[in-house]
């Protein structure tokens, strides 16, 4: 915990009591499943446990994900449409804007995440804990998913309905896709960011 600053484990655990009943109220608690939801409630562990192993965890499963949810905002606000897709309910007038207000954490969570390795160091295994995770996340997104919902992408990959597998076929392949492109390619940047800018590796 020496590693971590005093006012951030309080800050970050403030933050998610208070985020925790906004969402479950306007989306109920299935929306929790999204990878960058789940990424909170495993940072809030890893900031009170001082785990570079938690953290590694999140910067490989989610900096992607955090990229592509910049892409599409900044995208709107700068073109005026969604080159990407997956923020529209930020520009939604019928959402309260202290509700879209909650999901701006996806501008501060990249940055937390990358300032706690260069603090703490990078683990390695952390990709083979975000697998394990995947391993969960992936069919309970597909037990309570809907096609309006879609999350984690398991009913429409690319805004295209998944028509071509057995949905507990798409699960698998969709697993291991994001294990091996996703999750591992992030750890080999991470792997020679660590390494490049001398940051303990575990």
């Amino acid at each position: 915990m020496k590693d971590i600053p005093r006012w951030l484990p309080v800050a970050y655990t403030l933050f998610v009591v208070v985020w925790v009943p906004a969402v479950m109220t306007q989306y109920g608690a299935s929306n929790f499943l999204w990878f960058c939801d789940v990424a909170n409630f495993v940072m809030l562990l890893a900031v009170w446990r001082g785990s570079a192993l938690l953290f590694s965890s999140q910067a490989v499963g989610v900096l992607l994900f955090q990229g592509v949810w910049w892409g599409d905002y900044f995208g709107r606000l700068l073109l005026g449409f969604h080159p990407i897709g997956g923020t529209e309910y930020m520009f939604d007038p019928a959402l309260p804007l202290w509700l879209r207000a909650f999901s701006l954490f996806h501008l501060v969570v990249p940055f937390l995440l990358l300032w706690m390795l260069a603090r703490l160091g990078y683990h390695r295994r952390g990709w083979w804990l975000q697998c394990a995770i995947g391993a969960v996340v992936f069919p309970l997104s597909a037990m309570v998913s809907t096609a309006e919902l879609n999350i984690n992408w398991v009913n429409a990959p690319f805004g295209v309905e998944q028509v071509w597998l057995p949905p507990w076929l798409y699960v698998l392949v969709a697993w291991a896709a994001c294990c091996l492109v996703v999750f591992y390619g992030t750890h080999r940047v991470l792997f020679w960011l660590a390494r490049w800018r001398g940051w303990r590796i575990w």
